[in-house]
């Protein structure tokens, strides 16, 4: 099969959706040509190492001026800015131009910052299958953030964007051949965003993976008694939240018990109410790590305090993938089939959150309980293979689906 994937970030191991999914794509024989946008060196480098995987690599400078132009330009209107933040005309025309000329055979565009070159496309093909997907429904984090985010900017961000999104986001659900969320709770708040009356696409969940041959168990590494790791993107709002939310009122509850209990937040550009945390000795925040592996390894316990989110907490799957036993909220779990108190624990109050990592730190048997039916439930419900494979039968639907009868 000829796949077309738009992408509005350059693929990378770090970005794992797109980056595995392509992987996957091409190793079970499929053309992949990607279509891309970047601003710094190290994009390029990232376009550059993807060629070894895919057909073709079309990657396009987008320098972050315009990114922030063509936000400006849309704030009078009602689209919503993640819509056009990503806007690059001549890939759009590039896209079309490829298309046009019959080199493939189905387009898949992933975010809501890549919608609009599936929207420029279907106007000028209309017949042209195209896979929107959503990732997350934007939407049901902005309402969510709106509410709970401990972050000044990102309550003021979500809230100016949530009435543009959510009517962008209910049109594009009937727009496209095919829609994609990774969990079924986004999957009903796509559905409840269509107008009455209007007909949506067909929405499936296609739940995201983890690199088990990158994420493993690793017995060179000694777990340490006492240590705590939370990890993520430290600007991103509902990290900050999570980092707050953590330090205020589930670590005092952890130290009244075990004061030597070390805490790692682990994750590139923290803001700075997050390097702030710093001050108290038992707090280290890295910064950007290259490898974020032996943080897992040594860690006793992954704390994943949820307040609010959408779609698939990656960081649960590669703690669950290493071995390290992870606690979290509701939140994050209902969008997995994990069983709470066999493969990971759950609370979504600091007493018993703090209890549960507790236990953790106590129970080395219980710990090992968890270890071992995290890694278990990974290989199971998330290799990327198998979600591959789930994506290509939609991919085949759709043709079928729009053959002559």
């Amino acid at each position: 099969m000829r796949i077309a994937y738009i992408v509005p970030y350059v693929p990378n191991p770090i970005r794992t959706r797109s980056y595995n999914l392509i992987k996957q794509l091409t190793s079970l024989g499929h053309d992949v040509a990607v279509f891309t946008l970047g601003s710094s060196q190290g994009d390029q480098m990232d376009a550059h190492r993807l060629k070894s995987y895919c057909h073709d690599v079309y990657y396009y400078a987008q320098p972050v001026w315009r990114s922030f132009l063509n936000s400006a330009v849309a704030l009078p209107s009602e689209k919503p800015l993640q819509s056009v933040y990503s806007w690059q005309p001549d890939m759009a025309r590039q896209i079309v131009q490829r298309a046009a000329q019959n080199e493939f055979d189905i387009v898949h565009v992933e975010h809501l910052r890549g919608s609009r070159f599936g929207l420029y496309l279907k106007s000028k093909l209309p017949s042209m299958p195209v896979v929107w997907d959503s990732v997350d429904c934007i939407s049901h984090l902005f309402q969510q953030a709106a509410k709970q985010s401990r972050s000044f900017f990102g309550k003021f961000m979500t809230r100016f964007e949530l009435s543009r999104t959510r009517r962008t986001e209910g049109d594009l659900a009937r727009r496209f051949d095919h829609v994609l969320v990774t969990a079924p709770s986004d999957r009903e708040a796509l559905l409840g965003l269509v107008p009455p009356g209007k007909i949506p696409s067909e929405i499936s969940v296609l739940p995201n993976g983890v690199d088990l041959e990158y994420f493993h168990s690793s017995a060179e590494f000694q777990r340490e008694p006492e240590t705590i790791i939370f990890s993520g993107k430290m600007s991103y709002h509902a990290n900050i939240s999570m980092a707050k939310y953590l330090v205020e009122e589930i670590m005092p509850r952890i130290w009244k018990f075990r004061p030597a209990a070390h805490l790692y937040i682990v994750g590139k550009d923290p803001a700075p109410a997050i390097k702030k945390m710093t001050r108290n000795p038992l707090i280290t925040v890295t910064g950007t790590v290259d490898d974020i592996r032996p943080f897992l390894w040594r860690a006793t316990v992954s704390v994943v305090p949820l307040l609010y989110g959408a779609g698939i907490q990656n960081k649960i799957l590669e703690a669950m993938a290493t071995g390290t036993p992870v606690v979290t909220t509701c939140q994050a779990l209902s969008a997995l089939q994990a069983q709470p108190g066999k493969d990971l624990f759950v609370s979504d109050d600091p007493d018993g959150f703090s209890q549960a990592v507790l236990q953790l730190m106590t129970n080395r048997d219980l710990q090992q309980k968890i270890s071992d039916a995290g890694m278990k439930y990974v290989r199971g419900f998330h290799s990327w293979a198998s979600i591959a494979s789930q994506l290509m039968n939609i991919y085949q639907q759709i043709l079928d689906s729009k053959r002559p009868s």
